[in-house]
């Protein structure tokens, strides 16, 4: 490459001199001028360029002339093994862990895939990503393709932390519509449904699931699903919420107090919530139909509830560590007499 350079520039430096010398030698000639003074203008032209190349091979880079070379592509199997080998050095790290997690899983290695999750969740219990993806990933690695006790339970705690996570939704409807629990399948579709592109494909599906778990629950076309008895006069429970004496030096500056109930089983989201500063406790709070979330989940829309009560330090209704918490457990949404909640608990 480099002979072959030098030939051609070398050929070219003739060439340039033949065109531009030799009519100035001719023209010189027929003036008188002396040959030396176009001696010395032909040594000088070939002279320039003589220098000129050696000293590009002296302060230049001749390497160049043979090609740049071309970095040949990263093999996939290879990041692979160098992720694996990190991970064995550095196994605190969730994040490498959730990348091994997602390629394994695109490689249609489930098994691995739920172990890396696992792994993620054992640095982070809280991470909705790796809740979501190991309940998704354990369902494919069985021949059965079923939603796990464990998953059910990781998707719930997944979608009190993100209630707006449409995987999280979608494999919880399929986890109970498995269970042959089809209205509670059609209600946490129907919490989904709104998320989606309207006209889309998965759209579309979503609602072919949806009127499938209504005609498995004896719900009729074009019909919503049938309320509770109480639907018609509507449930209102009172909350009398206080802190445990042993929690009041963790109360902070603008924190607030959320106080809510939620469905025993189907969809996590609450179907009453009220807020209200934390500076008020104890403070008293009737829920009611009035404070759902969506129409179609309300307190009279199930025959019994979970009630809590939650200090937020962040202000935001998705708990945090370092919350304070406390239960009044399940309780029929029926009930007339007041619900005592102690929070005594840090999240």
């Amino acid at each position: 490459m480099k002979i072959a350079f030098y030939l051609i520039a070398a050929a070219m430096v003739a060439a340039a001199l033949a065109v531009l010398l030799v009519p100035l030698l001719r023209e010189g000639r027929r003036h008188g001028r002396p040959r030396g003074v176009f001696a010395l203008a032909l040594g000088i032209a070939l002279l320039l360029p003589l220098g000129a190349g050696a000293l590009y091979l002296h302060v230049g880079t001749p390497i160049a002339l043979d090609g740049v070379p071309v970095n040949k592509p990263l093999d996939f199997q290879q990041a692979l093994a160098e992720l694996r080998a990190h991970l064995k050095q550095q196994p605190g790290d969730a994040q490498a862990w959730a990348l091994l997690a997602q390629a394994t899983s695109a490689m249609k290695r489930p098994d691995e895939a739920s172990d890396a999750w696992n792994h993620v969740l054992q640095i982070d219990p809280n991470s909705v990503a790796a809740m979501v993806g190991w309940a998704e990933s354990d369902s494919m690695a069985r021949s059965d393709h079923q939603i796990s006790d464990r998953a059910i339970d990781l998707l719930h705690h997944a979608l009190e932390l993100q209630p707006d996570n449409q995987r999280g939704l979608w494999l919880l409807g399929i986890g109970q519509f498995q269970r042959a629990q089809y209205a509670d399948a059609a209600s946490t579709w129907r919490i989904l449904e709104p998320l989606l592109q309207p006209g889309s494909k998965v759209a579309e599906a979503v609602a072919e699931q949806i009127a499938k778990a209504d005609r498995e629950a004896g719900v009729k076309p074009g019909n919503e699903p049938a309320p509770a008895p109480a639907a018609n006069q509507g449930a209102a429970l009172k909350v009398e919420v206080s802190l445990a004496p042993s929690l009041k030096d963790k109360l902070r500056p603008g924190d607030q107090l959320y106080v809510y109930a939620r469905a025993v089983s189907g969809p996590p989201m609450p179907l009453a919530v009220a807020k209200l500063a934390a500076n008020t406790l104890p403070a008293t709070v009737t829920l009611t139909d009035a404070m759902a979330m969506t129409p179609q989940m309300k307190l009279s829309s199930v025959a019994r509830v979970v009630v809590s009560a939650r200090i937020s330090h962040s202000g935001q209704p998705i708990a945090q560590p370092g919350d304070l918490e406390g239960s009044a457990g399940v309780v029929d949404t029926d009930r007339k007499t007041p619900i005592a909640i102690a929070i005594d608990k840090v999240h």
